[in-house]
């Protein structure tokens, strides 16, 4: 019933930034956890960021102090500013939503039932 889609990819040098949302397209329950999940070519899908219904926030270790997540609940998009970019973050960034958890970010793909088709984020050096 809910389809994530993601937006904002793109090119940028190494140390620029990028702000990536994710609308949920169709009816969506009021209290869920969003997550940004990230894969590179030939690597498995990795956690970057999430956020609960309640606005607790958590980061993998490689990103923190330099990415923020943020949510509009009345639309239903989530928001990830990415400053100080890297070429290792070069990767497809996925949005995803877990609606069995509202309370704590998970890391796991494994809690998140929906996931939009992704968005090609490229930091050149």
């Amino acid at each position: 019933q809910v389809q994530p889609v993601e937006s904002g990819g793109g090119l940028v040098q190494a140390g620029g930034s990028l702000r990536l949302s994710c609308a949920a397209s169709g009816r969506t329950f009021n209290s869920y956890t969003m997550g940004w999940f990230r894969q590179a070519p030939g690597k498995e899908r990795e956690f970057v960021a999430g956020i609960t219904w309640s606005l607790n926030t958590d980061y993998t270790d490689s990103v923190k102090g330099r990415f923020t997540i943020s949510r509009d609940k009345a639309e239903n998009t989530v928001y990830l500013q990415m400053n100080s970019l890297k070429p290792e973050d070069t990767a497809v960034y996925y949005c995803a939503i877990d609606f069995t958890r509202p309370l704590r970010v998970s890391r796991s793909r494994n809690d998140y039932g929906y996931w939009g088709q992704g968005t090609q984020v490229t930091v050149s050096s």
